[in-house]
């Protein structure tokens, strides 16, 4: 079963089971992933959704960090919640040394030597890892690796 079935089905079990706030959240998702559809032109894959996910759950984040910086605690203990939610449609977060073991392989395949290779390497442990790692964590040990 695809991600965006998958998503579907959770649609209708909250619709039956009454949970407003979770049927919330994925309808949001949902919007978001019809939105890119219509952008791209055709019928999302997995790889594809994952990437609307981790974005619906950095912006999540985001809110959360900013609502609780403004002491509005109750707004970011809710945009927590849904990112908490979203998480549950992401593949299995890798551990940090499978992640550095990646980082390692790629900086040594595309020989790089510097911060300014870091787009490069970037891009091949993105593809690699597709969802099994937040962008920023990707980003900071790339980034930590190439200045060493």
């Amino acid at each position: 079963m695809s991600l965006v079935q998958q998503i579907d089905e959770d649609v209708k079990a909250a619709m039956k089971a009454g949970e407003s706030d979770k049927l919330s959240v994925l309808r949001l998702l949902k919007s978001a992933l019809k939105n890119k559809q219509i952008e791209l032109g055709h019928e999302l894959e997995d790889a594809e959704v994952l990437t609307v996910i981790q974005k619906e759950i950095k912006q999540r984040r985001e809110s959360s960090t900013e609502f609780a910086k403004a002491g509005r605690a109750e707004l970011a203990a809710k945009e927590q919640a849904e990112a908490e939610l979203l998480t549950t449609y992401l593949p299995a977060q890798l551990g940090d040394d499978e992640l550095a073991s990646i980082v390692d392989t790629a900086i040594a395949d595309l020989d790089a030597s510097g911060i300014q290779d870091i787009g490069k390497v970037m891009a091949q442990v993105n593809a690699k890892v597709q969802g099994q790692a937040e962008g920023a964590r990707i980003a900071s040990l790339v980034r930590s690796r190439l200045t060493q």
